[in-house]
């Protein structure tokens, strides 16, 4: 479980979520996304703006989008070296803040990937 923060929520596919002091989510993949998928060398961030359905491509909790990490298209190695921290995608602004909490526990995340 060392490579699954505790304070943060998973889901299943393998995305890590952060509850901001804002109220909004910031979204990256876990590391061990990032070993199953290999050096990254290529990524497509939404739009910023862009309103996401929970479950569609690149919306684990239903929301608008209201940030992107900017740099990550020019240095997606980062999604590798930094999966928690500078390798985050985006941000959302969730539909309804409730969806968060019933995402997955560290200690359920690391059930799933055991």
């Amino acid at each position: 479980m060392s490579n699954i923060p505790a304070e943060l929520k998973y889901v299943a596919s393998h995305e890590w979520l952060r509850l901001e002091e804002d109220g909004t989510i910031t979204v990256g993949i876990t590391h061990h996304a990032q070993e199953l998928l290999g050096d990254i060398v290529f990524v497509e961030l939404p739009e910023v703006g862009a309103n996401l359905a929970a479950e569609e491509q690149a919306g684990v909790v239903a929301g608008e989008v209201v940030a992107v990490n900017e740099d990550l298209p020019s240095a997606p190695e980062t999604a590798n070296s930094d999966p928690y921290g500078a390798g985050w995608f985006f941000k959302i602004k969730p539909a309804n803040p409730a969806d968060y909490d019933g995402l997955l526990t560290a200690e359920q995340y690391a059930g799933e990937v055991a």
